[in-house]
């Protein structure tokens, strides 16, 4: 990480609102793939089950990595921004099966082959990485079998690639310059393929009707190749 990617997080945490504290069930804890509150599909997605490890990539304040932490998934989370870091600490104090790391995506992914069943990124690391770079780095921190899964904003048209991303900051000062890829869902197929995934699939998730928008969620997702198969929530095997 550079310090300059660490302050322009550290911006963004401070604009960001925490979690609220429940959502439309009354859960205390719940996984949210969009930018939506309480819409598209859930934790599901991920096929894990009590005692597996997954990476969060990007873990902001630490509200998905919590709810996994409750399902008996041992959860790791990084993030480059220790005011994220301190919001997730603070929120969600001695939470068993969570370990929060300050450090940046490559670096631990790197340090970690073959130990997750699933790597996770909502609009986290994977948006703001060179997928050339990390997504043969996820591959390799996977098990086989393991899956990779991550969300974030469908690309604008004709904007492909690294983009510019701006953090705004106050009002006398110039926002906050931040690189993130734009791809549409069939390039991301290809990228994910040509970094050794199987069974990529990726689309996009419309707007809830009643938000007044009409911005969808990219939501992609692949597995590393090998054993042990398993299915995904529609019966697919992705193995």
């Amino acid at each position: 990480m550079t310090a300059i990617d660490a302050n322009a997080w550290n911006t963004y945490a401070d604009s960001k609102p925490q979690r609220r504290p429940s959502n439309a069930a009354g859960e205390l804890t719940w996984f949210n793939w969009t930018q939506y509150p309480d819409h598209g599909p859930g934790v599901e997605l991920l096929g894990l089950r009590p005692g597996d490890r997954a990476l969060d990539l990007g873990c902001g304040s630490g509200g998905n990595a919590a709810h996994l932490a409750s399902l008996g998934v041992g959860i790791v989370g990084v993030d480059v921004s220790t005011r994220q870091l301190a919001k997730a600490r603070e929120r969600w104090p001695d939470t068993a099966g969570m370990d929060l790391h300050h450090e940046d995506a490559l670096t631990h992914l790197r340090a970690s082959p073959g130990t997750y069943a699933a790597v996770y990124s909502v609009f986290g690391a994977v948006y703001f990485s060179d997928p050339a770079i990390l997504l043969p780095a996820t591959r390799a921190a996977l098990v086989p079998g393991g899956r990779l899964v991550f969300s974030q904003r469908p690309a604008v048209e004709g904007c492909y690639g690294a983009q510019a991303s701006l953090i705004q900051r106050g009002p006398d000062e110039d926002p906050a310059v931040v690189r993130r890829w734009d791809h549409e869902p069939g390039t991301w197929i290809d990228l994910l393929r040509a970094a050794g995934f199987v069974r990529a699939r990726a689309e996009i998730l419309p707007a809830p009707p009643d938000s007044g928008r009409t911005e969808g969620t990219l939501l992609v997702r692949a597995l590393r190749p090998g054993l042990p198969r398993r299915e995904d929530p529609e019966g697919t095997d992705l193995s």
